[in-house]
């Protein structure tokens, strides 16, 4: 956006003179979390959510075997 104006950052749609309805939302300038403890965070998360071990009952042998089936092949 650029003053009352908005600007196209990909390719411009093809409307012609059609009117086209937009929202805009206004973003901080700021990042929500400091680019320096993101990482960190990030891994407080990762290690609070091992430390629950959520996944440690599923054998994953058994959940890959249920959850992939094999599809049929076109024309064999």
């Amino acid at each position: 956006m650029k003053g009352s104006r908005l600007e196209w950052i990909d390719d411009i749609p093809e409307l012609g003179e059609q009117m086209l309805q937009v929202h805009v939302t206004f973003l901080d300038d700021k990042p929500f979390v400091e680019s320096k403890t993101r990482g960190q965070r990030m891994a407080e998360i990762l290690e609070n959510l091992a430390a629950t071990q959520v996944l440690g009952n599923v054998d994953p042998v058994l959940w890959q075997q249920e959850t992939r089936q094999d599809r049929s092949l076109l024309g064999r």
